[in-house]
């Protein structure tokens, strides 16, 4: 797998690099899965976050974030440039948060947007 030298259109933060290899541990995930980040339809404001483990699919662009290979649908990629994925740990709120620059609006979960 060649990795994409443009810069990737998303970061992650120390918390969430921190969350990511310790999922990738505990589920004894392979070194060959990735990181696919992406969008789909849905959710309170049109528009609900993918995130998860996966192997590269045929239409994904590849980059390496922080020693993770990240995938990313070419059509998605629109929608996440300038994103950042933060893990937060509060008592409040426990999981990854997505700070979306191309989000006109976000419901109250976090995980939904509209562009």
């Amino acid at each position: 797998m060649s990795e994409n030298q443009q810069m990737a259109p998303i970061s992650l933060t120390a918390g969430a690099i921190e969350a990511l290899k310790r999922i990738q541990s505990e589920q004894q995930i392979p070194d060959t899965h990735g990181i696919r980040v992406g969008v789909k339809g849905g959710g309170c404001s049109g528009y609900t976050y993918i995130l998860g483990f996966d192997e590269k699919k045929e239409k994904d662009d590849a980059y390496e974030v922080d020693g993770f290979s990240v995938f990313i649908q070419k059509a998605h990629a629109l929608y996440l440039i300038g994103m950042e994925i933060d893990w937060q740990d509060g008592l409040n709120n426990r999981g990854f948060t997505f700070n979306n620059p191309n989000a006109k609006e976000t419901c109250g979960c976090g995980t939904s947007f509209s562009a």
